[in-house]
């Protein structure tokens, strides 16, 4: 009998990674190497259980504090009908808040409603709406849900996903900020821990990220977010799964690749987070929050195995490759060892650089450092102004990743020197093999851990081209240190009140390049904690399905 991984040679040696359409011989035998790899891997069983056990998890929460924090409040959820926002509903109708209201598009809204909550529709992307919408709700606290989640679709839709994951959030923000809400939390995800990305999902949701971070800085308004990983309860993996193993006998399931291990947690598990980092704030920074141990990664193969075990299918699986969207080798210097045992697998080295405490032991939190650059926001302005004014993926793809690239200068320029070095070091024993967009993070990252010596080769002039680092004009020219600069007035205090003056919100405006309208005049919570999973644990799955 052959071994694991001589079957799976032989099925990419039958059909190579790439192919659209695979031909009936090809079909025919997939479809015994699979029954072979079926009988053969153990285990597959096992994992699939471990995996639908996820569901059951969930967080610890400090109940007396957050009774007190959401009694009589008007709390606002937008993408409320969704899975996660329909989970956190749930959990924001248990304390009986003053109001809750849901406002999403409707496009999912087969979730149980609840008696007490509000359900009206409207879109994030529409500035006006939701302008008037928060002003005339007048919410105490904001959960931002509402968002395009497939990473594949993103690729597909990318004026949809960049107009609400980037400019619906920029709409949610400002006009928060704008009518005085004192706290917005943002559902986020673990994609957004690359400090750069080409893939839509992953850029447009880091640049929410800023956006958040941004307003944090900009105005009164308290700013923070979740990380998520894969949710089991509303996995698209795994519903595709299903439904590949029910196609007739010309189907196929489609697998990127067999080494593939993701991280999961549970809906409750994400509302329960964003609960928790509703407490975990700090006014003047935003703070992004995730769970401290995901337990073991997944394996997408044992995965699709079980899938088809348990349905009898003949359906085979073909090893495709990477679609467009899915990172298949992450950054090499993502992680360090130093750091990454003893923090969420969803923050990078620079990230976990910036830990600060959090509302409950079970999870992690950071504060989000990001110089100001006068340049990301006419980035982002002309990203908004092409949005406007066509669909062309292209061009939408192009303006996100000008972006992009900005974002991640300005998020180098506030990460600590030894942090920026350690992973210059790490990633650059992969020189040879790093693609062109990682060779320019590396050479981006080097120049932000040694400027001096960056400074000097230019001077020097050199026989190489340019590098399109991304850079901004030095300190020189007057980028300001965000949080540094907040960080040194110690002796500001500021109240959890609804005011904002002109200047905050034309300060708002100005960093996002957003329109606004000219205005008229605690203790931790202890609880138990699960063991931490092993580091190249973390590293292997980053390139996951988060």
């Amino acid at each position: 009998m052959e071994t694991v991984s001589e079957i799976i040679a032989t099925m990419k040696a039958v059909a190579p990674a790439g192919r659209r359409r695979l031909d009936d011989e090809t079909l025919r035998q997939l479809r015994d190497l699979t029954q072979s790899l079926i009988a053969s891997k153990e285990g597959a069983a096992t994992e699939h259980a471990r995996f639908l056990s996820i569901a059951e998890r969930e967080l610890c929460l400090p109940e007396a504090e957050l009774a007190d924090r959401l009694r009589d409040a008007t709390v606002l959820v937008t993408g409320g009908t969704g899975c996660i926002g329909a989970t956190l509903m749930a959990q924001l109708a248990a304390p009986c808040p003053g109001r809750l209201v849901s406002v999403s598009r409707g496009a999912t809204d087969d979730r149980p409603r609840h008696a007490r909550a509000e359900y009206l529709y409207a879109d994030v992307r529409d500035q006006a709406t939701m302008t008037e919408l928060i002003a005339g709700i007048k919410p105490d606290l904001v959960f931002h849900v509402a968002a395009q989640r497939d990473p594949g679709l993103a690729e597909v839709e990318v004026h949809r996903t960049v107009s609400t994951n980037v400019l619906g959030t920029r709409s949610v923000l400002t006009a928060a900020a704008q009518a005085g809400v004192p706290q917005v939390v943002c559902a986020s995800t673990g994609k957004a821990l690359r400090p750069y990305s080409p893939d839509m999902y992953t850029a447009s949701k880091r640049a929410a990220e800023w956006i958040a971070s941004t307003v944090a800085v900009a105005s009164d308004t308290v700013c923070t977010a979740g990380r998520f990983t894969h949710v089991l309860d509303n996995s698209i993996i795994y519903k595709r799964l299903l439904s590949w193993a029910n196609e007739p006998e010309d189907g196929v399931i489609r697998l990127h690749g067999t080494e593939i291990a993701f991280y999961v947690q549970s809906a409750l598990e994400s509302a329960q987070l964003l609960l928790l980092a509703c407490l975990g704030s700090q006014r003047g920074e935003s703070r992004v929050h995730a769970i401290s141990d995901l337990g073991w990664p997944v394996s997408l193969l044992d995965l699709a195995l079980a899938v088809l075990g348990l349905s009898g299918s003949a359906t085979p699986i073909y090893v495709s490759g990477y679609d467009r969207g899915y990172e298949e080798i992450p950054f090499p210097g993502l992680y360090d060892p130093l750091t990454a045992g003893d923090v969420s697998p969803l923050l990078n080295a620079f990230e976990a650089a910036a830990v600060v405490d959090s509302p409950c032991p079970m999870v992690d939190a950071f504060r989000v450092d990001m110089a100001s650059e006068h340049g990301t926001a006419k980035l982002l302005n002309a990203l908004a102004e092409i949005c406007d004014r066509t669909q062309d993926p292209d061009a939408v793809r192009g303006a996100l990743n000008e972006l992009s690239w900005a974002l991640l200068d300005a998020s180098l320029a506030a990460a600590p020197r030894q942090a920026l070095g350690r992973s210059a070091a790490m990633a650059q024993r992969h020189g040879d093999s790093l693609g062109a967009d990682h060779r320019r993070v590396l050479e981006a990252i080097q120049d932000h851990a040694d400027p001096a010596a960056s400074l000097a080769v230019s001077r020097a002039g050199s026989a190489c081209p340019p590098r399109r680092t991304g850079r901004s004009p030095p300190a020189e020219s007057g980028r300001t240190l965000v949080f540094a600069a907040n960080r040194e007035k110690p002796g500001v205090s500021h109240s959890f009140g609804t005011g904002h003056g002109v200047a905050a919100q034309r300060s708002v405006a100005a960093r996002l390049g957003s329109p606004m309208d000219e205005p008229e005049d605690s203790a931790r919570h202890r609880c138990p904690t699960r063991k931490a999973p092993d580091t190249n644990a973390r590293q292997g799955a980053s390139g996951g399905l988060h």
